[in-house]
């Protein structure tokens, strides 16, 4: 993934910038593609390469804030620098809040939008490693059976086996041999491991205090990913 060229979105429908910023783009070593709408470039498919938008907030179809919210409901490898002729606090701050890396005035020096897409590309590079880790894990959890997710559950829930085995109704020695099968297919070294994992696979936990506690049972959908 760091070894392929980042990409530097451009949705502005005046001509001369978008020009203006493909040349500086390039110039700083990153790949620039430039689109005059929003829809020209929500057609595009979706990029897995460390990735950023640079933003009009005023096009001619759906306006850059819109668009920003559009993107943000499950592209959060994909951060936003806006850019405007006029601004204004509440624009600001709603473009801020929803996640934008900057939000910039027309005109503006090169050298403060270098920094920001440098700070963008960045920060997309971490968000899709975290997404590719997590999707080694649902590839992982989806391999369990659905006792050994129940197992799973309950194990990172903090009960212990013979507590488990009352709970499902089975013999300690099964408990045993499902817990350690969990964790061989999840690739979990200790309990500490498996209690990470299943956060990170957003289980939402519950943990109890003493043997009595709440305990979040995990399901999992055919593409493996985990639910309360």
């Amino acid at each position: 993934m760091t070894r392929l060229s980042p990409l530097v979105f451009v949705v502005d429908d005046d001509v001369s910038v978008r020009e203006a910023l493909d040349f500086l783009i390039r110039a700083a070593g990153w790949q620039p593609e430039t689109y005059a709408s929003a829809e020209a470039f929500l057609a595009r498919p979706r990029a897995l390469v460390p990735s950023c938008v640079i933003l009009d907030v005023s096009l001619p179809d759906l306006n850059g804030l819109d668009l920003q919210k559009r993107i943000g409901t499950d592209r959060s490898d994909l951060p936003i620098i806006f850019l405007t002729g006029y601004g204004d606090v509440p624009m600001t701050v709603r473009a801020m809040k929803a996640g934008a890396v900057e939000f910039l005035t027309k005109p503006f020096r090169d050298d403060v939008l270098l920094s920001a897409i440098s700070s963008a590309l960045e920060r997309s590079r971490a968000a899709l490693e975290q997404q590719a880790e997590i999707q080694v894990l649902r590839d992982r959890f989806a391999t369990l059976s659905p006792r050994e997710r129940e197992v799973m559950a309950l194990v990172v829930s903090g009960l212990l086996n013979k507590q488990i085995g009352g709970e499902l109704r089975i013999s300690e020695i099964t408990v045993k041999a499902h817990r350690g099968k969990v964790m061989h297919k999840m690739g979990a070294d200790s309990l500490a491991d498996l209690v990470k994992m299943a956060e990170r696979l957003g289980t939402g936990l519950a943990r109890g205090g003493g043997g009595g506690g709440t305990v979040a049972v995990l399901t999992g959908s055919a593409s493996g990913s985990a639910v309360i």
